[in-house]
């Protein structure tokens, strides 16, 4: 059943019939509106592709005027529930007043050595933000968004990589009428709307925050002074047990965001994960480049600091003020049931937190949002975009 509010509304439908799912899944949505639907948005989970294109057209004439986009993926999240690998289908509406609502696809094109995106609307002085959902297999998400600033200013980019049962060549993204099979897809919300975001990277640090200083591109080679593999070996011989099993299980570090801040504490990283270590350079690969200078901290994630981590930020976000009327979760396909036992606990957490609200969302392979003002893609993340009214 739909989630009513005055301005956004969920549905939710599971089961083999995709393009029966999708009928059910709109229409509950917008049944849930009080007014005009501005905004829809959809995701599917099917078997096969063309099952699935089938079922987003059928979102899309369904949401009659309003803006529309959506995405394959391998779950989906509606009506407070996660359903993971199983056909279904959820969706969204939202009714946005005087806010202008703009949809866009983007398309990668190969320029000499380098990828050129076309396709992204003329930036607005009133912009508030760009939903994106990418196709990880086609799009350069990566690239794009790290230098999105240059393109978007300090606009927020928020969303999720898509995927398909079938994995590549399954995705299909979706907007207003048009079915895509490669590229990106999505929304600029601009004018009176507010919004913000939460982005929940559920890591937790250990050991002491240390400087680079010594690097080549993705490669730490010392940290502090020292090198790097002797300082994380350090840090885990001081651990206990149970950590040191999280350490085998995924090590990550943190890039802090403000390298002026007096202490770095969870919450100020941004997190990448330890890609192997190189015993001969006792050196220590990861998942970025990281200049001389910058302070990182070795970091561990587990099901208890990922759910502390969501509901801290939730909660401070609620303390803000102002009246939480609905949102969008973009949340990594490794949550749900494998860390937490259950595909509901991200959406269990929004309503704990936030409210009886309207909030749908998917299983990502990988998540957008900003750190610290800073637009980038994550692993493992909540990505949330929150719909307010002022208080």
């Amino acid at each position: 059943m739909a989630v009513l509010t005055s301005r956004f509304a969920d549905g939710l439908a599971v089961g083999p019939d995709l393009v029966e799912g999708a009928e059910t899944a709109i229409r509950r949505a917008l049944a849930g509106l009080t007014g005009r639907a501005d905004l829809v948005c959809f995701f599917i989970c099917g078997d096969d592709p063309e099952d699935v294109a089938r079922a987003g057209r059928r979102a899309m004439e369904l949401a009659g005027d309003a803006a529309v986009i959506g995405c394959s993926a391998t779950g989906v999240i509606g009506d407070t529930r996660g359903i993971e690998l199983t056909p279904s289908v959820s969706a969204w509406a939202a009714t946005l007043g005087e806010a202008r609502v703009k949809t866009f696809a983007l398309e990668s094109l190969r320029a000499d050595d380098r990828f050129v995106v076309v396709g992204l609307p003329e930036r607005q002085l009133d912009d508030r933000v760009a939903i994106m959902l990418a196709d990880p297999y086609s799009f350069p998400t990566d690239a794009f968004v790290e230098h999105s600033g240059e393109v978007l200013g300090n606009l927020p980019l928020i969303g999720g990589l898509a995927n398909g049962l079938q994995g590549r060549g399954s995705v299909r993204l979706f907007a207003d009428g048009e079915v895509y099979s490669d590229g990106a897809i999505g929304v600029i919300l601009s004018g009176p709307v507010q919004v913000s975001t939460v982005v929940s990277q559920g890591c937790r640090p250990i050991g002491p925050t240390m400087v680079v200083t010594r690097a080549e591109d993705n490669v730490l080679l010392e940290l502090a002074g020292q090198p790097a593999l002797a300082r994380l070996e350090d840090i885990v011989s001081a651990l206990d047990e149970d950590d040191r099993e999280l350490v085998a299980s995924g090590l990550q570090i943190g890039i802090a965001m403000n390298e002026y801040a007096e202490r770095h504490e969870r919450g100020d990283f941004l997190i990448r994960g330890v890609l192997g270590i190189d015993p001969e350079r006792e050196a220590v690969a990861i998942g970025d480049i990281v200049e001389v200078g910058r302070t990182v901290r070795f970091q561990v994630r587990d099901a208890e600091t990922a759910d502390e981590d969501l509901y801290e930020l939730l909660d401070a976000h609620v303390a803000e003020g102002g009246r939480v009327d609905g949102a969008l979760l973009f949340c990594c396909n490794g949550r749900g049931s494998a860390m937490f036992g259950t595909a509901d606990h991200d959406a269990l957490a929004i309503r704990d937190t936030l409210g009886p609200i309207g909030v749908a969302g998917f299983f990502a392979a990988g998540e957008v949002g900003p750190v610290a003002g800073h637009n980038h893609v994550h692993g493992f993340t909540a990505s949330v975009l929150v719909f307010s009214t002022a208080s």
